[in-house]
């Protein structure tokens, strides 16, 4: 790590940046994942779906950029190499052709996953006295959760 000026001891800021690239491993697959839907989606509800796939991608794929800049601004490494952020994730991979439901379970269930994957990184700022991380991850969590909702939304 980089040698900093800030309150947060080095060994604090390995551990939030350790958490950071969980949200940021994450966020990569899933960005993946609703481009992926959004090419691939089919049936009745084809237009908002592919909106939706599409919002959330773009959004996502600036979301990865905010969270690996705040590893580096804690001066740590972004391993930005995709075969290790989706080892690191507990979103995977859609490997077959799914309906627009299966699409939207699945990315409801990664919406939740990056929701709590960021109250816990929030948790563990706070826990170490960084503000501006807890404050990021609660936002991001924050929009994970109505990405949620929108999803469930669509087949409750």
């Amino acid at each position: 790590m980089e040698k900093l000026k800030s309150a947060i001891a080095p060994s604090n800021r390995e551990a939030i940046a350790k958490a950071l690239y969980q949200c940021v491993s994450e966020t990569a697959v899933t960005t993946m994942l609703a481009q992926n839907y959004h090419w691939n989606v089919t049936g009745m509800a084809f237009g908002p779906l592919h909106n939706l796939f599409q919002e959330i991608y773009e959004d996502h794929f600036a979301a990865q950029d905010e969270l690996a800049e705040r590893m580096r601004a804690l001066g740590s490494f972004v391993d930005g190499n995709l075969t290790s952020m989706v080892n690191q994730s507990k979103v995977t991979e859609c490997e077959s052709q799914i309906s627009a439901v299966d699409m939207i379970k699945n990315m409801m269930n990664a919406q939740e996953t990056l929701a709590s994957t960021n109250a816990g990184t929030s948790d563990i700022a706070a826990s170490h006295g960084d503000k501006l991380t807890e404050d990021l991850c609660i936002e991001r969590g924050q929009v994970h959760e109505k990405f949620a909702w929108m999803l469930r939304s669509h087949i409750e």
